[in-house]
């Protein structure tokens, strides 16, 4: 999905590596049709929640029955609310996406390699163990829930992986983290 995040050009290589030409768009009827749609995001839950409206996407994303990739703040989209900018989100998940809380020695926004802990069967984690290094850049984040398949530590608990019908997500961008951040892309191919 065209969302206007600033990561487009980086997943769409990717996606490339594996041996997919991913197909870049805005528009509502090729959304609806498309095998699997990826939702990326960098920037702020705000102003991407004002793209996806005046694209008119919402109820579009909000409908989609394939499977539907958050990344990063597209996965924050998925929840009910961000505290940044005060954001009504798409309200697929119940949750509210938080602000990460500064502590010495842990600057914000989290930015570099972390690991997955408590890992949950899931397709699209097939082949990650626990430990594996995965890449972050973020200043808010979904608090371990329900939906939560994969957590990661950053002087708090956060969900790295959800899951919630067909509708997953990554905090991390697996873009950008190496071979187990491909292994999750592929595993969403398959999905």
């Amino acid at each position: 999905m065209d969302s206007g995040g600033a990561n487009l050009a980086s997943l769409a290589f990717a996606f490339c590596r594996l041996g997919v030409r991913p197909r870049l768009t805005r528009e509502a009827a090729t959304l609806a049709r498309a095998d699997r749609v990826v939702l990326p995001g960098v920037g702020a839950a705000g102003a991407a929640m004002g793209r996806l409206s005046t694209l008119r996407l919402v109820s579009v994303i909000r409908s989609l029955t394939q499977p539907v990739l958050g990344i990063c703040l597209g996965m924050q989209l998925l929840f009910q609310h961000s505290d940044e900018d005060d954001t009504p989100c798409l309200g697929l998940l119940p949750q509210t996406v938080r602000s990460l809380i500064f502590r010495p020695g842990l600057p914000v926004p989290h930015m570099g390699w972390n690991t997955l802990r408590s890992i949950t069967s899931d397709p699209l984690l097939g082949g990650i163990t626990e430990g594996s290094y995965v890449y972050f850049v973020h200043r808010y984040a979904v608090p371990v829930g329900e939906a939560t398949l994969a957590a990661s530590d950053y002087g708090q608990p956060l969900s790295a992986v959800i899951r919630a019908r067909n509708f997953w997500g990554t905090q991390f961008h697996p873009e950008r983290s190496g071979a187990p951040g491909a292994q999750i892309l592929q595993n969403f191919l398959r999905l």
